[in-house]
This record gives C-alpha cells, structure tokens and sequence, in this order.
C-alpha cells in the first residue's frame, strides 16, 4: 500500500513540547522501517510550524487542523492512505476533513466530549470528539477545508473508562456507540447500519492498560493490553472501510524503556494488512 505519515507535532499549541514529540519519536522509533519491511511504499510528511509563532492552545490547535486537512487531502488525491502521527486528539478534525469521513471509531482513555460550557479545566483536548461531532467550536471548526461534523449515530467510544459527569450525562442523550474491545463486532455492525462508508480510526495511546503501556502522563487503571486493542481495531478495519488513522497523545518522557513505539509499528501494519485485504 501508499502510505503517508504526516507528522503535527503540537501538543496544547507548543510545537515539539510534550505529546507533541511523540510524532518525531515514533518515526526515529523504527515506524517508517517496520511498515516498509512489510511491503508498503511509505512517504513522511510534516506540517511544520503553523500559525503566528503564538502558543496558542486553541487558535494554534485550529490551525494544525487546517494543516492536517489540507496534507490528508494531498495523500488522498496521490492515492494514499493517510496516518497522522499527532500530539493532540482535537487533530482527528483535520484528518476527517480531509478524508471526507462520515464516521468515526475513536479509542481512548477518555471520552473528550467536553465542550467550553462544560469543562472544569479548560482543556481543549477534552472537547475533541465533541468538537468532530459538531457539539461545540462549530465556526473554527466549519472553517477546517472540507470539515463536515459527523453525526453522532456514526461514532464507536471504545473504551472511555475516565469520564467527567457531563460526558456521562451527554452520551446518555446520544446515539454514540460505547463498547469494550471485547464487544467490538457489534459495534461495528450498529455503524454499518448506520450507513457509515468512510470511517475515520483515532487511537489515543493512552487507552491502554497503564500496567501493560504507559503512554503519557494520563493515567486511570484499567485498559486493553496492547494485543487485545489490536485485535479490537483490526477487527472492526475487516468490518467497515477505514479511510485513515490518527495515532495520537504519545509523550516519550513517560516511556523510558521506549515500549510504544514498536508496538504502534505492529498494530499499524496488522491495521493496514487488514485494510489491504477486506
């Protein structure tokens, strides 16, 4: 397969700070290596800086989207597959502007369904999905080339096991699919009814069991072990059409050993293996 990685290595509007180098890490971790071992014809991308050289979490963060977007659109029309290595979760609205998704499965840790009037933290990397899915920024959002909110129908939660109590009470008003990784095959098929062609993949690093993976400084007991989310995700790839990935909140301070990494090599090849062969 054509790939491209495309790197935006943001992480709350600092370039290169904390999640955000987890782009450059994964790469000089071997990824480009294992996926080109694998067959693939692997090109790298980088947004580079964006913006007005102002640290601004949420202007900034807009603007890598647009980044983002405008890159997964040049991939798509060169007929490859985008994987956007991000710093922040918000970066998945870039990526699904650009693929034209009309779904999405987003696995994490959290549910990021905050939105601005609902945040007791102000972290915009908590309104992430809400923000893909039209519930809040709707005009920094519409502005995002080819942006188009999913509908909610359309949106698997795996996992989601830190939830604020207005995340809670949000989804139990929308129509999200919340499932475990154990549970993942029903879940596919509620988004195959709901009409889903184009489904975006979002994998937060810290979904995992921080006893098996620590990923960054995010951490709640429970998780998949690496193994069971890559059963999990190529299981739903084999049930519905990915039209790309976005692997995100990898901060290599908090994986001395340098774990991830490689395991993110082997869950993207068995996630594209799959793709290839549906």
């Amino acid at each position: 397969m054509k790939i491209s990685i495309i790197l935006a290595s943001y992480d709350s509007g600092h370039y290169h700070g904390g999640m955000g180098q987890g782009p450059d890490a994964l790469v000089s971790g071997g990824l480009v290596e294992a996926l080109t071992m694998a067959g693939h014809d692997v090109a790298v991308g980088d947004i580079g800086k964006v913006g007005d050289d102002q640290e601004r979490e949420i202007a900034t963060g807009f603007a890598v989207c647009n980044a983002v977007a405008s890159e997964v659109r040049l991939a798509r029309d060169a007929g490859r597959f985008p994987i956007v290595l991000a710093g922040n979760c918000l970066t998945s609205a870039g990526a699904v502007a650009g693929e034209d998704a009309d779904a999405i499965i987003w696995a994490d840790q959290h549910g990021d369904l905050n939105t601005p009037e609902t945040s007791t933290y102000g972290f915009l990397d908590g309104m992430a999905l809400a923000t893909v899915l039209g519930l809040c920024w709707r005009p920094m959002a519409s502005a995002i080339p080819g942006f188009r909110p999913i509908d909610p129908s359309r949106c698997v939660l795996v996992n989601a096991r830190d939830l604020d109590p207005a995340e809670r009470q949000l989804l139990e008003t929308l129509p999200i699919v919340r499932t475990e990784c154990s549970g993942v095959a029903q879940a596919a098929e509620r988004l195959k009814i709901a009409g889903a062609r184009r489904v975006h993949m979002h994998l937060d690093m810290d979904v995992h069991d921080p006893r098996e993976l620590q990923a960054n400084r995010y951490i709640t007991s429970g998780g998949p072990s690496p193994e069971q989310l890559r059963d999990a995700t190529c299981a739903m790839a084999l049930a519905v059409p990915v039209v790309g990935i976005t692997v995100s909140a990898y901060d290599p301070a908090f994986d001395a050993q340098a774990d991830v990494p490689p395991l993110v090599g082997q869950l993207l090849n068995d996630l594209i293996a799959t793709i290839e062969g549906r």
